[in-house]
């Protein structure tokens, strides 16, 4: 179960990548240099609220499996 989750920890970390990728270059810039007033604002929303949080939660989560901090054997 310990190899489980530390083979998941990977794959957060990979997702965090990911989301940090497709945060940034897909959903905020894009909307950042808009002409449209809605989109300048939900760009910024994107790109200083979301990705950070997102990009956090998943990156921790996975450092920590991939550390062992989950093991059962700390418990």
């Amino acid at each position: 179960m310990n190899t489980i989750k530390r083979t998941l920890g990977i794959i957060w970390l990979l997702l965090a990548f990911a989301a940090a990728y497709f945060c940034v270059f897909e959903f905020g810039l894009p909307k950042l240099f808009s002409d449209n007033q809605e989109d300048l604002v939900f760009g910024i929303i994107i790109l200083f609220i979301l990705t950070p949080l997102i990009v956090a939660g998943l990156g921790i989560f996975g450092y920590f499996a991939i550390k062992g901090e989950y093991d059962l054997e700390k418990m």
